[in-house]
């Protein structure tokens, strides 16, 4: 028997979770066709990959993008490729691209996403040829799509495209029967083309760009009970997924959030995935809130998740601009003039407005993303080097005992986005990482990769995962077995979404990644900056793992080998529109 490669003598992860051993994989036309003990006879097979020595698992799933603009001007998505993700999820955050104008799109992904909106608008003013789901993945099945591709609907994307972006960002405003029965329409529309389910956002710190609806938060976030209850019932009747972001200001949606995911013994359960489950420095209790909800819905019949970015958060600012600040009131009134520097350069020299910034400031208690803690907010570049390595608090006591606001204030009025900081936001105890990472109502993704391109890098973070994990088997101190891991980044998600990912066995799509475990190292911590062609040449935060990630498969063709992208990335498609089936 011929193959196509063979990848020799690794150590072989399926994704089943199943123990792992030492096995030649033989590929052909794209699929697993043989796992063996024995040595594949190499033939006639051009090309034959050594993995001896290394491990061999399934391309990993990232189940948490916001690539929906990216993929039209860069489709190989080659900075989660070279990280071993083969498998994206488009559509988050109720954010889509399928229906929305492209002005629209602009002010929906823009703030949010921190996404520049002139490349949004842009590239859908240039490329957009679609009208319905079926175009719109008959329009990404002819991209040269690098990983394969699977999505979600945006809510906010269908109730913008049907009731105007104006009126879906009106309290006052309800959607008439007809727009609600052109909502239902488009999320069937969308489900019988295979896509994963609906992401829905009640989050109220996420605001709109452009300038018709500034400053309000997405549609999605308008929608009442009635308008919900349609749009899951289609859901739940047809087996699909909601993704829910829950606003962290108000607890009781992520209640409902997650109670909505129960049958409670009359109905199939709806599968509910919410954002997200972390180890938040400002609340430091409810981490353990995350796991207990999940045990509960599902002891009431329900199928609940969070999502968890399985490594410490750290996020790096210039300037004011970070998404954080958009739940302080004070914040948000800063980010509503980004686009207008010199008011917002006025507005940051106000005294009223200062101690307005201050009492929001000094403000601990209450459910909260950031810590507010300016003490715990180091500054890494900057054209003062005096400053450099000091946090924000340090730099207020060296200038005469400065409040923390009026330093950060201060030296963003000097220096403008010159001034870059890093925080660290949540999952920052070990211990509490291993517990969530773990935890079976917890699934591992969220790597908003795509997005918020100059505040963080976290392409490699199953990469950071498999690190944690060898090292506590060798510690002598594990919270979970190497092949658990390799299922939970793989194969788990693959079976709950439903989709053709996630598994290493005969018959099985060939795609993998090939790791070098002894390169398992301090690289996977740091991070450089890469041009983004497309948007600008705006200089992003990446990782580059180049010696950790021997090769990668796609569809069994190696698209990645030794860090080096192949010659096919980017000129022919190796990735596919991967569609739903009722979960698994």
């Amino acid at each position: 028997m011929s193959y196509d490669v063979i990848v020799r003598g690794g150590r072989w992860f399926d994704g089943t979770g199943a123990p792992s051993a030492v096995r030649d994989l033989g590929i052909r036309e794209g699929r697993v066709v043989a796992v063996s003990a024995e040595e594949l006879d190499a033939t006639d097979c051009p090309r034959v990959i050594d993995a001896r020595g290394r491990w061999v698992l399934p391309g990993m799933v990232d189940i948490h993008t916001h690539y929906d603009v990216e993929v039209l001007v860069q489709p190989s998505l080659s900075e989660s490729l070279r990280h071993g993700v083969t498998t994206t999820f488009l559509g988050s955050c109720s954010l889509s691209t399928v229906h929305a104008a492209p002005e629209d799109a602009g002010d929906l992904f823009g703030r949010v996403e921190a996404i520049p909106r002139p490349y949004v608008v842009g590239a859908l003013d240039d490329l957009k040829t679609w009208s319905s789901a079926g175009e719109y993945v008959a329009a990404l099945e002819e991209l040269p799509l690098g990983p394969n591709i699977a999505a979600f609907i945006g809510h906010s994307d269908i109730r913008s495209a049907r009731m105007g972006l104006s009126r879906s960002t009106d309290p006052a405003v309800r959607p008439t029967a007809a727009e609600l029965a052109r909502m239902e329409a488009d999320l069937v529309d969308a489900l019988d083309e295979g896509f994963v389910g609906m992401s829905s956002q009640e989050l109220m710190f996420d605001k709109l760009d452009g300038e018709a609806c500034r400053s309000r938060t997405l549609p999605s976030t308008y929608a009442k009970g009635k308008e919900r209850r349609r749009l899951n019932r289609v859901l739940r009747a047809r087996g699909r997924a909601l993704q829910g972001g829950p606003d962290v200001g108000r607890p009781h949606t992520l209640v409902r959030m997650a109670f909505s995911s129960c049958g409670w013994g009359r109905r199939s359960p709806l599968r509910v995935s919410l954002l997200s489950a972390a180890d938040i420095k400002a609340i430091p209790f409810v981490a353990h809130l995350f796991p207990l909800l999940a045990r509960t819905v599902n002891r009431f019949g329900g199928d609940l998740r969070f999502q968890h970015l399985p490594v410490p958060f750290e996020v790096y600012a210039d300037g004011i601009s970070l998404v954080i600040f958009e739940e302080l009131g004070s914040g948000a009134a800063a980010l509503h003039l980004s686009n207008r520097i010199e008011e917002q350069r006025a507005l940051l020299q106000d005294e009223t407005y200062r101690r307005r910034f201050r009492k929001d400031y000094d403000q601990k208690y209450g459910p909260r993303v950031w810590h507010r803690d300016f003490f715990d907010a180091e500054i890494t570049e900057c054209p003062d080097p005096s400053v450099i390595g000091k946090t924000f608090g340090q730099v207020g006591l060296d200038r005469g005992g400065l409040h923390p606001v009026d330093a950060f204030l201060d030296l963003v009025l000097e220096h403008g986005e010159k001034v870059r900081w890093r925080t660290t936001i949540s999952n920052h105890r070990p211990a509490v990482l291993d517990k969530l990472t773990s935890d079976p109502g917890v699934q591992l993704g969220f790597s908003d990769a795509g997005a918020h391109l100059r505040n963080m890098a976290f392409y490699n973070f199953g990469l950071r995962l498999l690190r944690r994990v060898r090292d506590a088997e060798r510690s002598g101190t594990p919270f979970m077995t190497l092949e658990r891991a390799v299922h939970r980044l793989t194969g788990e998600l693959g079976d709950w979404y439903g989709i053709d990912a996630g598994h290493l066995r005969e018959g099985d799509r060939a795609d993998l990644v090939v790791i070098d475990p002894e390169r398992l190292d301090g690289s996977l911590d740091a991070y450089v900056e890469a041009p983004v062609p497309a948007f600008g040449n705006l200089s992003r935060m990446v990782n580059r793992n180049d010696a950790t990630v021997v090769a990668v498969l796609v569809a069994g063709e190696v698209v990645v080998e030794n860090g080096t992208l192949s010659e096919v990335v980017g000129v022919r498609r190796t990735g596919r529109f991967l569609r739903a089936q009722a979960a698994r």
